[in-house]
């Protein structure tokens, strides 16, 4: 068994110290460098690219031709750096650097549950509607993109849901009192590492089923637990990001429970007996994952995002 470096010294975490040197070693990149990559990556002919890469293209960016922009949008040279939630600033200008700088563009940081008026670049958005004007990028990505490395098989875990969770909103409030107390559930209210009943993502991975209710949109934890041998259990999603939530199929890559959680019980009692589809989900899951791991693979997707965003405003993208 290989030394998991990521659990012993980072604990399953993604560490903001080495994101940041990864930051500060692409800003010293020499701008003509990045347009050279770019014409490469750029003009290479998408019909000659995979079926899936294509799919992820036009599944991120939905927009057809002839859009306006926001009055808001700006050009790349003036995009400046914000004094708060710097991670959305440093993760989209990991690509639009490789860009002619007179390009505009509107950015919508934070977690954005609504959809814009005009296109804009934004980290999540609603699945359901029309939601062309919301375009994904992978951002935030040191905190939603966190993939761990998990020794202990799925049978070798506690037959018991873990959560840990302020609880805060409404519908995590609701499912915390309904469940707190019940024997097939370890939930507790605790959010920070300072918290009395915390729990490392390391500590998570003992049972075998891991709660991932979203919160003011997608499931922050969803990427990690299935990455893991344990299973994600959920209602279907309603949010997205550069995940691609909206294609994840129920009881195929997590345990999919009613909205109002009433058959959580059935579900997980029925995987507890039945421990092969409960393993067949972990695998399916851990495929999933794979998709994304291709960092060749999420530079091309990402630049053709951009490069689709910038054509349907009606802009030249001038290589």
């Amino acid at each position: 068994m290989k030394l998991n470096f990521k659990k012993i010294f980072l604990k399953n975490k993604n560490v903001k110290f080495f994101y940041y040197l990864s930051v500060f070693g692409r800003q010293l990149r020499p701008k003509f460098l990045l347009r050279k990559k770019a014409s490469v990556l750029l003009n290479r002919d998408l019909t000659q690219q995979s079926e899936w890469v294509r799919f992820r293209i036009n599944y991120y960016n939905k927009l057809s031709p002839q859009r306006s922009l926001s009055i808001d949008a700006i050009p790349i040279k003036d995009y400046k750096m914000p004094e708060k939630i710097r991670v959305y600033y440093f993760d989209s200008k990991q690509f639009l650097d490789y860009f002619n700088q007179q390009l505009k563009f509107q950015i919508l940081p934070g977690d954005i549950i609504a959809i814009p008026d005009k296109p804009a670049l934004v980290k999540s958005r609603p699945i359901a509607g029309d939601n062309a004007n919301s375009v994904l990028l992978n951002l935030d990505k040191s905190r939603h993109f966190n993939f761990i490395t998990d020794h202990v098989a799925f049978r070798k875990k506690k037959n018991r849901l873990v959560g840990r969770s302020e609880f805060a909103q409404a519908h995590r409030e609701l499912f915390f009192q309904q469940y707190h107390s019940h024997p097939l559930c370890d939930l507790k209210r605790a959010f920070r590492s300072s918290d009395h009943d915390y729990l490392s993502i390391t500590g998570h991975l003992a049972y075998k089923f891991i709660l991932a209710l979203e919160g003011n949109d997608v499931a922050t934890n969803l990427k990690w637990i299935m990455s893991s041998n344990s299973i994600a259990v959920m209602p279907m999603p309603t949010y997205e990001t550069w995940f691609m939530e909206g294609t994840l199929l129920p009881d195929y890559h997590f345990i999919c429970i009613k909205n109002d959680y009433s058959d959580l019980e059935e579900k997980l009692q029925f995987y507890i007996d039945h421990p092969d589809e409960a393993e067949t989900i972990v695998k399916q899951a851990n495929a999933y994952v794979k998709l994304f791991m291709d960092q060749a693979q999420e530079e091309f997707v990402s630049l053709h995002v951009l490069k689709k965003y910038f054509v349907s405003t009606g802009q030249s993208v001038d290589l």
